[in-house]
């Protein structure tokens, strides 16, 4: 399970932001301060999000997985931003098409085999529309965190 160790320190629960960059900034500066990230993280995932956008839309919620290379991180970590309002990025695989996202899944990745594993559970997670529903409404941590364990406890 990748969301067994996921803390409350790691989710920000009605975020304030007007661009990704702000995204990047608050939810990478957690990850930082956390431990996980070096101080390079949040220089390179605005560098990566130019040339490999990281926006979905599933079931009409947008939502990001920005990541960046091992080299910006020393563990682990997915860091979860539920933002008042959505933000825009763009989608995966394009570089004109955008997604308003609200729900971000940051990950620090710092094993390369791992980041594919990483992606697929997080996108198992959220091919459920009422658990992204439920993630959009949520005001606290702690529901964040039972929301998503409830949901793949549910595909074990």
């Amino acid at each position: 399970m990748i969301w067994e160790d996921l803390k409350e320190e790691l989710v920000l629960t009605g975020l304030e932001a007007e661009s990704s960059g702000e995204v990047f900034e608050r939810l990478g500066k957690t990850l930082i301060k956390e431990g996980y990230c070096k101080d390079s993280y949040i220089d390179a995932l605005k560098a990566r999000e130019k040339d490999f956008p990281t926006g979905v839309n599933m079931a009409g919620i947008g939502i990001a997985i920005p990541h960046t290379d091992k080299s910006h991180v020393h563990k682990g970590a997915v860091a979860i931003g539920v933002l008042k309002k959505p933000v825009k990025f763009y989608q995966m695989g394009t570089i004109d098409e955008v997604v308003m996202a609200r729900l971000i899944f940051m990950l620090a990745v710092d094993d390369p085999e791992e980041h594919l594993v990483f992606l697929q559970k997080i996108l198992q997670v959220l091919q459920d529309p009422e658990t992204l529903r439920g993630l959009t409404e949520c005001k606290a941590k702690q529901d964040v965190i039972q929301i998503i364990k409830d949901k793949e406890q549910s595909l074990s």
